[in-house]
């Protein structure tokens, strides 16, 4: 289990502390492993570079760093990495250039596709900028209509024509109950689009029930089921509808991987991805975050036999309600000091897009 950071600042002195953050930082920028005549030479101390490897000794000691393989450097563990972000990562605003980027190429799709193709740019971008892999984890049960009605097939069925405010158009077939004249058909169509159009199919069943002893008596029997029927399966299939996974720029990831002898656990984790295990996870994780949350190696199933990193921020619609998360996945020497502003700033650009989309 990691130890809190105040765990570490307790037991390290203002020197060790320097060493440590160097190494990291160093670490971070070349991907090699840190030796001490190196550290020596970058810190703004004088020190020689048997101090410097006394100081190693003991942050080895403490579990901050090791030794990969037969290197003479040291390289920050996990939980290294996870003192270094949560006690000394010093995050600043996003680049004005990068800003720029960011809200011109989301802001040019927002009017042009579908919410789907916005995302994608989303994921697109931040793999570019980050020459990570961006990925986008959106949920699917939260379509809003716009329009609803039903179409008879025969005597026994109709169609359900639901089409979304973001375009999107989805069918259902409903049984029909046994003597339905085509009159009633039309008046459950009306009834349904006065009671759902604005709202989300959970909502619309919600209103359903509230309003049932209500209204309801205005229908006769074999409309009312039909009502009923229809908004139940509908509801249950949107429930049922598993996240949409996005996954742009995989290959910075394989190419950085095959240097690491680390490319058959990347490919597992993009597997993980498409067959959407732990997503579920991962989306109640970004819903209990105020912000940007990351991730580093094993800290979370999906992502623990990767040996990456991900920074991820969840993004909301008009309501305030998290409907998905975005970010990027990489190695865990990640640049985290400039990566995690721009994916906060991405989530923010999505959240003010969705908003506009209601």
């Amino acid at each position: 289990m990691n130890r809190a950071p105040e765990d570490f600042l307790a037991v390290l002195n203002t020197r060790s502390q320097d060493i440590f953050k160097r190494l990291v930082e160093r670490y971070i920028e070349t991907g090699i492993p840190v030796g001490s005549r190196d550290l020596s030479r970058l810190l703004s101390v004088g020190l020689s570079p048997a101090s410097v490897r006394n100081v190693m000794a003991d942050l080895e000691d403490l579990g901050l760093i090791a030794a990969p393989h037969t290197s003479a450097g040291r390289a920050p563990t996990q939980e290294g990495l996870r003192f270094f972000v949560d006690a000394m990562l010093e995050i600043g605003a996003v680049d004005e250039r990068e800003r720029k980027t960011i809200a011109q190429q989301i802001g040019g799709q927002a009017g042009q596709g579908t919410i789907e193709d916005l995302l994608t740019e989303a994921s697109q971008l931040l793999s570019g900028l980050s020459h990570g892999a961006g990925v986008v984890i959106a949920q699917k049960s939260d379509l809003v209509l716009k329009h609803i009605e039903f179409v008879r097939l025969d005597a026994q069925s109709a169609m359900v024509v639901l089409v979304g405010q973001d375009g999107s158009v989805e069918n259902r077939v409903v049984t029909l109950p046994p003597g339905l004249t085509s009159s009633a058909l039309t008046q459950a169509s009306n009834y349904l689009a006065h009671l759902a159009v604005g709202r989300t199919l959970g909502e619309a069943r919600q209103a359903l029930q509230n309003r049932r002893a209500e209204r309801l008596s205005e229908l006769d029997d074999l409309t009312r089921k039909l009502v009923e029927a229809g908004l139940a399966t509908l509801s249950d299939a949107g429930t049922a509808t598993p996240p949409t996974v996005i996954v742009r720029g995989r290959a910075n990831l394989l190419n950085d991987a095959m240097a690491s002898e680390e490319l058959s656990r990347i490919r597992q984790l993009f597997d993980e991805l498409e067959s959407a295990d732990g997503l579920i996870e991962l989306l109640g994780d970004a819903e209990k975050a105020q912000g940007v949350k990351i991730f580093i190696g094993s800290e979370n199933k999906l992502f623990s036999l990767s040996g990456s990193s991900v920074i991820l921020s969840p993004y909301k619609d008009a309501n305030e309600k998290v409907i998905g998360v975005l970010g990027v996945i990489g190695p865990t020497r990640l640049n985290y000091a400039r990566i995690v502003p721009v994916v906060d700033y991405t989530a923010h650009v999505i959240s003010e897009m969705m908003a506009r989309k209601k």
